[in-house]
């Protein structure tokens, strides 16, 4: 189950961290990592529907590696952003009639779903499993993480 709530925190950074981190391809240079919130946006073509999201970069890459959202990073290269070619890249939903029959790895693709799967997805597991840890009447020896938002406007204020 913990390795679940791991990957799902990693494809989240993935998500995010791609158009943000750059690397270099020489092996002396550096690689220069965000430490401060990402702003999160609608693909360029898409009109936003909500307000941008910032996401809490630092916070989340002590806990999870970066191929583990970084998923199409080959680790001498630049990192890819998210909505990259051939990865989140999908501008429209499709329809609710096209839905069920849409693969899942499909589906996946549009920008939107992916966002929401990876961060929606990540903090209501974590939660399933603080719940879980609190039911076992455990004795435990630090605090449990917190696990972040899963509702609408948690995520997107109203400006």
């Amino acid at each position: 189950m913990h390795k679940i709530s791991f990957c799902v925190m990693g494809i989240i950074l993935g998500l995010v961290l791609g158009t943000a981190a750059i690397v270099s391809g020489q092996a002396d240079e550096e690689m220069l990592v965000p430490m401060g919130p990402i702003v999160l946006a609608p693909l360029e073509s898409v009109e936003a529907k909500r307000t941008d999201v910032e996401f809490p970069h630092a916070q989340h890459m002590v806990v999870v590696d970066c191929k583990t959202c970084h998923h199409k990073w080959i680790g001498d290269e630049p990192i890819p952003g998210c909505t990259v070619s051939g990865c989140h890249d999908v501008a429209v939903s499709p329809t609710r009639s096209q839905k069920s029959r849409v693969a899942p790895d499909q589906a996946i693709l549009y920008y939107k779903t992916a966002f929401h799967q990876m961060c929606i997805g990540c903090h209501k597991e974590m939660k399933q499993i603080n719940k879980e840890l609190e039911m076992s009447y455990k004795r435990l020896d630090k605090e449990l993480p917190q696990t972040g938002p899963t509702g609408c406007i948690e995520c997107h204020p109203k400006e």
